[in-house]
């Protein structure tokens, strides 16, 4: 049987998490048809196995290490996306969620827009995925739209919910685990469930998903938070090395 986050995840890991973080803002999670619900450490970690050679890989990646919504991702473009930080500084490679693919390209309000520090293992599999794109780019040739989106089709044009959840659902599937119970969103509740579980404050996760206050994120995710909470990239580098 496996163990609950609670009681897989080391205490450890509340020494090392905030950094990067910026933008307040609640952008709501669309209607939901049954209640969300979170991935055990066991099963990240087999989720992100079978992902691995696949397309996928880089937006499961981002999607559990990060918390970003499904379509804030489906938006990203490469132009918000830095790989290198700034050298000789404190700022680490970074990410802008500025955007979604909600009705007129942006989030819900501007308070909802932040930076989000890259924990390495997502730093790599961008690295990894910037190169699979420019071969992709390559072959497709004059078919290629360039749309400067980050995760793209294999002629550069968006991606859309079913795109993604399907190819979602087959990694689950090739993990081994119940492809008709997890979906795409559940990503974001599993990362709340890892920073809550490894001491990261309310306040600091609230920060990293995008939410207004903590009482927005008591209440969307008031399953996955422990009753006691002691911010995202370096705790997640801990918990996923």
């Amino acid at each position: 049987m496996e163990r609950p986050l609670s009681e897989r995840v080391d205490e450890s890991f509340v020494d090392a998490l905030f950094g990067g973080v910026v933008g307040l803002c609640e952008v709501p999670e669309g209607k939901e048809g049954r209640p969300p619900k979170a991935l055990t450490l066991d099963q990240a970690e087999a989720i992100l196995k079978a992902a691995g050679d696949t397309r996928m890989y880089a937006y499961v990646v981002l999607s559990l290490l990060i918390g970003a919504r499904t379509e804030e991702l489906r938006a990203l473009a490469w132009s918000e996306v830095n790989l290198d930080g700034a050298p000789g500084t404190d700022t680490p490679p970074w990410i802008a969620v500025w955007r979604s693919v909600r009705e007129g390209g942006d989030t819900k309000t501007r308070k909802s827009r932040r930076s989000l520090a890259l924990p390495r293992r997502c730093v790599e599999a961008l690295q990894q995925h910037r190169a699979q794109q420019a071969k992709e780019r390559e072959t497709a040739g004059a078919k290629w739209k360039e749309n400067d989106l980050v995760f793209a089709s294999l002629v550069g044009t968006p991606l859309d919910s079913h795109n993604v959840r399907r190819a979602f659902r087959k990694i689950v599937k090739d993990a081994e685990l119940p492809a008709q119970d997890w979906t795409p969103r559940e990503m974001r509740h599993s990362f709340v469930s890892l920073l809550s579980d490894s001491g990261v404050p309310l306040e600091d996760t609230a920060r990293l998903v995008g939410h207004s206050g903590t009482a927005v994120t008591e209440a969307v995710y008031r399953k996955q938070i422990r009753p006691v909470l002691l911010g995202g990239a370096e705790a997640m580098d801990r918990i996923f090395t």
